[in-house]
């Protein structure tokens, strides 16, 4: 199957749940007639054998059961785990605007989203390998190496997307130790044809649950609390900080508490926010934010003393 074609089925899955999820409980005879009017649709109904090949194939791929009642009608699993439903979300929110922006030419141009390059030439591979629990190899071009580095022998346990970069978690084989790769410094990626056991006690949901970010971190979680501004209060309520997020309300201002572990990413994080947040505890992240103020002012001050 080539690629064109594959990225047509799935988008005929993905519209299949889209449509579940936002009209509820619908007949077959319901189903086709959205579908014949889906950009999708060459204007026939689905065959039924096609209609349950698509269903098993959405089970199979996106571990999304649709069920079907007494009365005829087709629903997803209530039951579905919430691992999934963040997965089944994503690719819901993806689906709507490229079939937005597809089915009205006017929209087209006025719809603005930011570049994710790490997901076009390696992430469906390292997908299929987490899928087939096979190892990879590849080159990779970090950051802080003058060469890249080749033959990397990884076991990938599962993906994170953080702030538009797609990240794999795994077994580095050389050292037995884990270790999170980004995806657009990768230059080289293939199959190994090799299977590798993912750990039992491994959860994916639960590995960076004390994180913000990616930097992986023994230390233990702190409770870190922060006194935001009334107006970066209401950013935080609609939009949490971290799911640990708690909140006091007082007359002039907000005090957030969180449970988190102290990394690169929550300093750069909280700085974002300039004078609308000030770090409260612990001493030692209080300590690492006012560290890196010094440093930017430093760089200012010479900056400024220059053009004098």
């Amino acid at each position: 199957m080539d690629q064109n074609m594959a990225r047509d089925l799935i988008s005929r899955y993905v519209w299949i749940v889209d449509t579940l999820n936002r009209y509820g409980r619908l007949t077959r005879e319901d189903i086709d007639r959205l579908w014949m009017r889906s950009h999708l649709s060459d204007g026939n109904p689905i065959p039924p054998r096609t209609f349950y090949h698509y269903r098993r194939a959405i089970e199979e791929n996106f571990h999304i059961d649709i069920l079907c009642n007494r009365n005829g009608e087709y629903y997803i699993d209530p039951g579905e785990d919430d691992s999934n439903r963040v997965l089944t979300n994503w690719l819901l929110d993806s689906y709507a605007v490229n079939s937005a922006m597809k089915e009205s030419h006017a929209a087209s141009g006025r719809v603005l989203v930011e570049d994710v390059p790490s997901a076009r030439e390696f992430l469906p591979t390292v997908l299929e390998a987490i899928g087939s629990s096979e190892k990879i190899v590849f080159t990779y071009a970090g950051f802080n190496r003058s060469r890249a580095e080749c033959d990397i022998l990884f076991h990938p346990y599962f993906v994170k997307r953080y702030k538009q970069r797609w990240y794999m978690v795994g077994l580095r084989e050389k050292t037995a130790d884990i270790r999170t790769y980004a995806l657009d410094r990768v230059k080289e990626m293939r199959l190994m044809s090799k299977n590798f056991t993912m750990p039992e006690d491994l959860d994916p949901s639960q590995f960076f649950d004390n994180i913000i970010g990616i930097t992986l971190s023994k230390a233990p979680a702190r409770i870190v609390k922060i006194r935001a501004t009334p107006q970066q209060a209401k950013y935080f309520r609609a939009l949490p900080l971290h799911h640990s997020q708690q909140e006091e309300i007082h007359d002039s201002y907000s005090i957030f508490t969180y449970r988190l572990k102290l990394n690169y990413e929550l300093v750069h994080e909280l700085l974002g926010y300039g004078a609308g947040v000030t770090v409260l505890a612990p001493k030692e992240l209080q300590v690492m934010v006012t560290d890196e103020l010094r440093q930017s002012m430093r760089q200012y001050e010479e900056l400024l003393a220059e053009t004098i």
